[in-house]
């Protein structure tokens, strides 16, 4: 077997097409597409090679066939701020086969031991953790766009190389036809009409606006996540204009006290509906079909991306709010069926009990993983809970 480093057109070309000999049988996997893994690999599109770097490698047997491949990467602002200096290793795919996955894994861990890491997490993303983020090791059923897949044999070549379970990703999903709890309403209510309260939808005319507001609210309710880095507003910006063609105005809502952003939530269809008739490819053709396909309203299912409350607004039922204005534009749209809410972590106790009290069902479990390269440093890693008393620690600091 031998590693090869995707560094030209042929090779670029060979770890996007590994997949149709991985997933040759599965009927649930649907093709990223191509032109969204080459734009995660692109420093002109990505704006994480401003304060990171990349690495692709593909795996050849000895009949010269693709048979996996693995991509390394170091963001600079994340990766110093663990016990070890942490890299990410990611796009991980192989064939059934643990000598052909401790190459992968061997070739992204020695690039990034050069890079000066001496810890990985994987699978995750040369990006933010709302794609590609996590080991799929329960659910293995239709993916939503940007959500992990992968066969269920990928999780013992992760545990037996010696990756160890950092945090559990658990996405709930609700049945948009099935009434939420009584309770749950009657508190969305009355959060709903408190005064000094507002809520507002977002309108693509005022975008930076929204944008802004975003950023502020983030950065101050993800404050307390352990490793935690701010929002960039140009980040933010690029993810909006790439998300234009399938953004719903009044399903992306924004809570304000007074004229202070203080919560939002980021709602899309579920664009996999239609891109799993696609392969990968996004031709004339393709964008043709994706065209009609939308205007036949074949997205049925919108995915929850982010939930977010300032801290010191936590406890004050804003989510529920949030909700309860969310609920006319969501049920005067009768295509959409269904709403997944991915992901949470095991470190955020409160969001998972947020979806308890909504009747959330269990959808899927993926697993992010942490391998520390000196044996003798290995010891049992966690993240750390986000603290369920935030709010008092604001008032605190």
């Amino acid at each position: 077997m031998q590693i090869i480093a995707v560094d030209d057109k042929s090779t670029r070309q060979n770890f996007l097409n590994v997949v149709e000999k991985i997933y040759l049988n599965d009927k649930y996997f649907v093709r990223p597409l191509d032109v969204d893994i080459e734009n995660i690999f692109n420093p002109k599109t990505n704006l994480f090679y401003k304060h990171g770097s990349a690495v692709r490698y593909i795996l050849k047997n000895d009949d010269d066939e693709v048979i996996g491949r693995v991509a390394a990467f170091v963001n600079d602002k994340k990766a110093y701020g663990f016990d070890q200096p942490t890299g990410g290793l990611g796009f991980f795919e192989c064939i059934n086969n643990k000598e052909a996955a401790f190459k992968l894994f061997d070739a992204g861990v020695s690039w990034l031991k050069a890079q000066g890491m001496e810890a990985a997490d994987g699978p995750i993303n040369f990006g933010e953790n709302d794609n590609f983020w996590g080991l799929l090791v329960d659910g293995f059923t239709d993916p939503t766009y940007g959500m992990q897949y992968n066969p269920p044999y990928y999780q013992a070549f992760y545990e037996a190389y010696g990756f160890q379970n950092y945090f559990e990703q658990v996405t709930n999903r609700l049945d948009i036809k099935k009434p939420f709890p009584e309770r749950f309403w009657k508190i969305a209510e009355w959060v709903g009409k408190k005064p000094n309260y507002s809520f507002v939808h977002f309108k693509w005319g005022e975008k930076d606006k929204f944008i802004r507001d975003m950023v502020e609210v983030y950065n101050d309710a993800w404050k307390f996540h352990e490793n935690f880095s701010p929002l960039d507003e140009s980040k933010v910006s690029a993810a909006f204009e790439k998300t234009k063609p399938i953004l719903i105005e009044d399903v992306l809502w924004f809570a304000y006290h007074k004229d202070e952003p203080i919560g939002f939530i980021l709602m899309y269809p579920d664009v996999n509906q239609i891109f799993k008739r696609f392969n990968g490819k996004f031709n004339f053709i393709n964008k043709l079909r994706f065209l009609w396909l939308k205007r036949n309203n074949t997205m049925t299912r919108l995915r929850v991306v982010i939930l977010g409350v300032k801290t010191k607004f936590q406890k004050s039922g804003i989510e529920s709010g949030i909700f309860y204005h969310l609920r006319g534009p969501v049920f005067s749209k009768p295509w959409f069926s269904e709403m997944e809410l991915s992901w949470v972590g095991d470190f955020n106790p409160k969001m998972r009990a947020l979806q308890e009290s909504m009747g959330a069902e269990f959808s899927k479990k993926h697993i992010t993983y942490r391998y520390i390269f000196d044996p003798a440093k290995r010891k049992e890693v966690r993240a750390a809970a986000i603290p369920r008393d935030s709010k008092e620690r604001t008032k605190e600091s």
